[in-house]
């Protein structure tokens, strides 16, 4: 229901970039609406200046001002006949929106969703690479980066033989840590409720 004398939102034209607002916009349209260019030029200069008051946290970026007189000229919907003191050709960039993410393929999953995609990527060089000095080193990464994911994801957890047992599983046994010799970097345990580890430590850093 409309009612008389009374102006909604949803009945104005969109705003191309509400973050200046509506006097902004209208700002914009009169200037296109110029018929001389200097009078339209001393125009879009104001309107560049009162855009930066209205938001002027936009001076934190670099090169803010090229920042403004791009967003001017999106405003004008490039209507604006001025000569423009800085490249405006890439202005629609600003407005572009980033390419829709490809939603997991069907098989696609992870084994242990703990260890996540990376850990399950390394597993598959592992099986892959020949025995040697670079394996080794890879192993070892390997090997500390699931007692960490174990660690986080299991309330504290880090059992060294659940790790080998695990690396062996998902290497198809090419991979074999013998825990007799394997020494795994120290672990932080997290900070997790009851832990008196933790309590100890803290009370230490007061």
């Amino acid at each position: 229901m409309n009612i008389l004398g009374l102006d909604y939102n949803t009945q104005r034209s969109p705003l191309l970039m509400p973050e200046y607002g509506r006097e902004i916009q209208k700002m914009v349209d009169f200037a296109v609406a110029l018929p001389d260019k200097a009078m339209r030029q001393a125009c879009a200069n104001s309107i560049v200046r009162m855009m930066e008051a209205k938001v002027p946290q936009i001076r934190d970026n670099e090169n803010y001002q090229q920042t403004l007189w791009d967003h001017l000229y999106l405003i004008s919907r490039k209507k604006l006949d001025i000569d423009w003191p800085y490249d405006v050709s890439g202005a629609e960039k600003i407005l572009s929106k980033p390419q829709p993410m490809n939603m997991p393929r069907k098989g696609d999953h992870v084994h242990l969703r703990h260890y996540g995609h990376l850990l399950e990527e390394l597993f598959q060089l592992l099986k892959t690479m020949p025995a040697g000095p670079e394996r080794d080193e890879l192993t070892r990464q390997t090997a500390n980066h699931m007692k960490r994911d174990l660690a986080n994801w299991s309330h504290g957890s880090m059992d060294n033989e659940k790790v080998a047992d695990d690396l062996a599983r998902f290497t198809d046994g090419k991979i074999q840590l013998d825990l007799s010799s394997f020494k795994f970097e120290n672990v932080p345990m997290p900070d997790l409720p009851g832990n008196d580890n933790n309590k100890r430590n803290n009370r230490r850093r007061k």
